[in-house]
């Protein structure tokens, strides 16, 4: 018998803890660095990662005390999540959010957290700590690619 999984049952306000927090697919896309033009409110991401993220795993190294290190460090919650703009059209969140499957390579999907990084949708090997450039560089940092990462197929039954 095939149960329907949570995240197609349940909306993100229904789901518990652990559901929750197992959404995160685990890519590092929102912990890079993010620059916000004034006038228009539009976002461009930089190759620039905070500096609590590890690039191997890209999870943060110090999640459960993160705002003591990086105190604008922006906590994603059930009431939020429609409100952040800048979250990956891959993330699971977002997805569910807007009614959407999750992907094939997503965790909870695949059963393998590597699978996020097999399919190239994470940010492993592709960034440099905020702790080694001059914060006036940023913008010489932009990258298009976190919004741009093919997530192929959905996840299908």
């Amino acid at each position: 018998m095939n149960e329907v999984p949570f995240w197609k049952r349940k909306t993100l306000n229904e789901m518990n803890s652990e559901e929750w927090e197992s959404l995160c697919d685990g890519c590092g896309l929102c912990c890079l660095n993010k620059l916000e033009e004034w006038d228009s409110g539009d976002v461009y991401f930089t190759s620039v990662a905070c500096k609590l993220l590890d690039g191997e795993s890209c999870r943060c190294s110090n999640y459960e005390k993160r705002r003591d290190f990086v105190p604008d460090c922006v906590q994603l919650t059930k009431q939020n999540v429609q409100e952040i703009a800048w979250l990956p059209p891959t993330c699971g969140y977002r997805l569910v959010n807007e009614g959407h499957d999750l992907y094939w390579w997503h965790p909870l999907v695949s059963g393998d957290p590597e699978t996020v990084h097999q399919a190239g949708i994470s940010a492993r090997g592709r960034t440099i700590s905020e702790t080694e450039i001059d914060p006036d560089d940023l913008e010489d940092y932009v990258v298009d690619w976190p919004l741009t990462v093919g997530g192929g197929e959905r996840a299908k039954g």
